[in-house]
Order: structure tokens, then C-alpha cells, then sequence
């Protein structure tokens, strides 16, 4: 397929519930956008578009008339990813703009990375802001967001995020920040381009296979077993690991202390793991990877490279929708 010039591309714009599109009492009220609490209701995506017409002048952008999509279960994930696929395959389609609410929005991002077939670029964007706010950066977010997605280099990189001018990968990247704009961040790998003012640039690639290269599919997203996340930290009760399998859970993710140790999780999750309870170690600390060896590593469980808990999670749970044992498993936390 040609990649289209950005000016001539068509974006399809997709909108979740989330602060972007939210709309506070008044232009300085930046924490009670909820509607509840605003009485104004989120705006839609041609309502948005129409407020900022200069988006235009970036590409041919057509909203996504369907209700808003909730993103805070894997059901709902999986339906999701369902609809975005869908409007991927629309030939007429060079791009697919997200908007999402900042909370969960790296979690939604690792899994249209795992789960999605298309090389067309799929851009999800969030704000810290409201839409209606002095100094939002509700506007360029959504507005950068679209010229990514009309950029013919993102083709190929998988599920992008594009916030505060930079461009990070759906895997890598994760929200650092309560409040402030600059809350998206890939730590320790960095960012893979920026959003600039004169042009959209790219100086690196994913590296870890997603999208078109991956092994998962939709329907493993509408069959993923539940999976939990335990934390490790001074006082922790290990009985919350066995009182999370018997509320149902086939897998587990310890967010571990130091380089990913299990702390005093530690015997009952090898115990669990004996059952045949999948047990992945991860970190708290925010950067670096998790081992495979060494003093943390406990036979039986699976380190998580440098995936953060909750997509470790994620991963995990498209792991066990496919039967793999701990090895194969492990394999998969090595390449994705």
C-alpha cells in the first residue's frame, strides 16, 4: 500500500473517555473536569475537530461516530482492539488517531501493540488537561497526535504515543507524572522521535517485536485468564498471592523489590508456581531489567525483562491464552 503525503492522508479519530476531551466549570479549572462535577459532558470528536479547524490544514481527518469505548478491563480491551482493527482495515484509512485517558493509556497501548495486524500507524493520545483549559495541552497533544499518524515514517513501528512534542513506543513507554504535562516517558530507552515544529522526526525503532510481527491475536485477546499484581514492600502479606488465585487468578506478577526479588512473597509464590499458578517477576523501581539469573531469580517463575508490572501483566495473560508452559513463556518476555 502507498504511504500517502500527510497533507493528503486520512486519519480516522477514535475518542474514549479521558481528560483530553473533557470540559471544566471554567477556562482555570484543571481538576474538576468530571462531568460530574462540571455538569458539562466530554466533547465529541467533531466537536473538537471543529474547535480546532487548523488540524485541517494536517491531514483529512474524519471522526469515529461510534459511542466511546471503557478500556478498564481486558473484555474491554479486547472489544476495543476488535474496533480499532476494523477501522484499520479500512483501506480508505492511512491512520488511526486514539484519544484515552492518561491512567490506563500505556496499558491500552501495549495491548493494540501485541494484539493489532496492521503496519498503517495507530497513535494514542491523552492530555493532563482539559480541553476547555488555559494552557491545556489538550490542543497540540491531539493535533501532533494527527500529524504522527499522517507521517509516512511511523508506518511499520507499531502503536505510537504521542504527548508533550514526543513520540514513544507503546511498550516502552509509561506515565511518570500526576499532574504535570510532561508525564509520559520511556526512561531508562527514551523517546523514538519528537513532534516538532517544523517537521515530525524519528531517530530510532522499536526493536521488540509487535503489531504484524507478533504471535497474538484478537481472538487471544477475547480469552486472556486473569492475572493479578502482588507488591512487594517492607510488611507485605504473602496470603494476598494464594487469596488472589482462589478469587480466580491463573497468573501472577510480582512487583518486586530491588532487581525483582520476591521479598516475603517469596514461599508462596514458588508454591504457587508448583501448582501451576504462572508467577513473573517484575519491579517496583521504575528502570532496569529483571534477570533471568542471579540472586533474584527463582526457578520456575519468569523474569520480565524491563516491563513494568502492569504490562507484564498484559504479556503474561497473552502468553496463557496460548498454553505456553514457563520456558516458552519466558521466551516471550525475551522478544517482546
Amino acid at each position: 500500500m502507498t504511504r500517502p503525503q500527510p497533507a493528503c492522508a486520512r486519519i480516522s479519530l477514535v475518542v474514549c473517555p479521558g481528560t483530553l476531551p473533557s470540559q471544566g466549570m471554567h477556562r482555570f479549572d484543571i481538576t474538576h473536569y468530571n462531568e460530574r462535577f462540571s455538569g458539562k459532558g466530554r466533547l465529541t470528536g467533531r466537536e473538537m475537530l471543529a474547535m480546532l479547524p487548523e488540524i485541517g490544514e494536517l491531514a483529512h481527518v474524519v471522526a469515529d461516530d461510534a459511542e466511546p469505548s471503557p478500556v478498564a478491563t481486558h473484555a474491554d480491551l479486547a472489544r476495543f482492539a476488535r474496533r480499532v482493527q476494523g477501522v484499520a482495515d479500512d483501506e480508505s484509512v492511512d491512520g488511526v488517531v486514539i484519544v484515552q485517558g492518561t491512567n490506563t493509556l500505556e496499558e491500552t497501548a501495549f495491548f493494540l501493540n501485541l494484539s493489532l495486524k496492521t503496519q498503517k500507524p495507530v497513535v494514542i493520545v491523552g492530555a493532563q488537561r482539559p480541553f476547555t483549559a488555559v494552557s491545556t495541552d489538550a490542543h497540540l497533544n491531539l493535533a501532533n497526535a494527527v500529524r504522527v499518524a499522517a507521517c509516512p515514517e511511523a508506518w511499520g513501528k507499531g502503536v505510537l504515543v504521542a504527548t508533550n512534542s514526543e513520540i514513544n513506543a507503546a511498550r516502552d513507554v509509561t506515565k511518570t507524572f500526576t499532574f504535570q504535562v510532561q508525564t509520559f516517558r520511556s526512561r531508562d530507552l527514551g523517546v523514538l522521535g519528537y513532534a516538532d515544529a517544523d517537521r515530525i522526526v524519528f531517530y530510532r525503532s522499536p526493536m521488540r517485536r509487535h503489531t504484524l510481527a507478533s504471535e497474538f491475536t484478537l481472538d487471544d485477546a477475547d480469552r486472556l485468564p486473569r492475572v493479578e499484581i502482588m507488591y512487594g514492600h517492607t510488611g507485605a502479606d504473602p496470603r494476598l498471592a494464594r487469596a488472589a488465585v482462589d478469587l480466580g487468578a491463573r497468573g501472577l506478577v510480582i512487583a518486586g523489590i530491588g532487581a525483582g526479588a520476591m521479598g516475603l512473597y517469596r514461599d508462596i509464590l514458588l508454591q504457587l508456581a508448583a501448582e501451576g499458578v504462572r508467577v513473573v517477576r517484575s519491579a517496583r523501581v521504575g528502570e532496569g531489567r529483571v534477570l533471568a539469573t542471579g540472586n533474584a531469580h527463582e526457578d520456575g517463575t519468569i523474569a520480565a525483562d524491563n516491563l513494568n508490572p502492569q504490562k507484564a501483566a498484559i504479556l503474561l495473560a497473552f502468553a496463557m491464552a496460548r498454553g505456553l508452559d514457563v520456558a516458552a513463556t519466558q521466551t516471550v518476555f525475551d522478544t517482546y
